[in-house]
């Protein structure tokens, strides 16, 4: 009689967690404005999302398989500091683990040459100039788009910074009262913590003389109708408006990204040491994790 043991060897499913995420870096600040003159707005910071939609019109992300007990990398990236008699700073990298969004690209000053708007995330928006071509920088592939040209001579206004969502608008006009400031683009809605939040707009270029600053929304900041350019807002990763002289007027700071990560209510995170950051109740089978600040690991249990 044959004996058949059945061999327990089958393979075994690891013990991972799937993680959504949500990560936005810190927008780009706007330039100050010379006299008369408009500066280019900040790019809003790279967005990548496995939820609803990501940036620069790309496709969902994937999720992540995490470890429980193992320590995984947060960093949220700051917004640029606007321009004070110069160009405004570019965003800060935030990163989850594997992924990286770049930060906002920055809005220049006025400038005397061909100039273009920093490249970033998003893109900022190209300075008015008194010698052609002023363009706008270039956004990142599946974070976000390009920012808008500037005006030569004209108007001198200063081009929209670049959104998750859209390219940011040229500056217009010919004269000291028939331009504007280029709007920022928009952004982009996200569903990740239950319900839609639109975040990372680009800022609106300035307006220089009568001519108004460019609208900016989505957490960007408006552009100055010479005056200075207005923040990006905390943690949506928008970029900062450009000024518009007298001189001394400053561009407005990029808004600070953020880090959102989604997971199965039955499982608990650790925010560690460093970082800036709550766990929601369970809801709809998913726990969220926001962290707005810092540099630091996360792990599950």
């Amino acid at each position: 009689m044959l004996n058949i043991i059945a061999a327990n060897n089958a393979p075994t499913t690891p013990n991972v967690i799937t993680i959504d995420y949500l990560v936005i870096a810190g927008g780009g600040a706007g330039g100050s404005g010379g006299s008369s003159a408009g500066a280019g707005a900040g790019g809003a910071g790279g967005l990548r999302s496995t939820v609803t939609a990501t940036g620069g019109g790309g496709s969902l992300e994937s999720a992540l398989l995490v470890t429980p007990g193992t320590n995984y990398t947060v960093t949220v990236g700051g917004g640029g500091t606007g321009g004070n008699n110069g160009d405004g700073t570019a965003g800060v990298n935030s990163v989850f683990s594997t992924i990286t969004s770049t930060g906002g690209g920055l809005g220049p000053q006025f400038k005397t040459a061909p100039a273009s708007g920093g490249a970033g995330g998003s893109g900022g928006g190209g300075p008015s100039t008194t010698s052609g071509p002023t363009t706008g920088g270039a956004g990142t592939a599946n974070q976000g788009y390009a920012g808008g040209n500037g005006v030569v001579t004209g108007s001198y206004c200063g081009g929209g910074g670049g959104g998750a969502g859209a390219v940011g608008s040229a500056g217009t006009g010919t004269n000291a009262s028939n331009g504007a400031g280029g709007a920022g683009g928009a952004g982009v809605a996200v569903s990740i913590t239950g319900s839609s939040v639109t975040y990372a707009g680009g800022g609106g270029g300035g307006g220089a003389d009568s001519n108004p600053g460019g609208t900016a929304s989505d957490g960007g900041g408006a552009g100055g109708s010479n005056t200075a350019g207005t923040n990006g807002t905390a943690n949506k990763g928008g970029g900062g408006g450009g000024a518009a002289g007298p001189t001394s007027s400053l561009g407005g700071n990029g808004g600070s990204g953020v880090v959102i990560l989604r997971y199965s209510d039955t499982r608990t995170i650790t925010i560690g040491a460093g970082l800036t950051g709550t766990e929601s109740a369970a809801s709809g089978g998913y726990k969220r994790a926001t962290i707005t600040a810092g540099t630091g690991n996360v792990s599950w249990a």
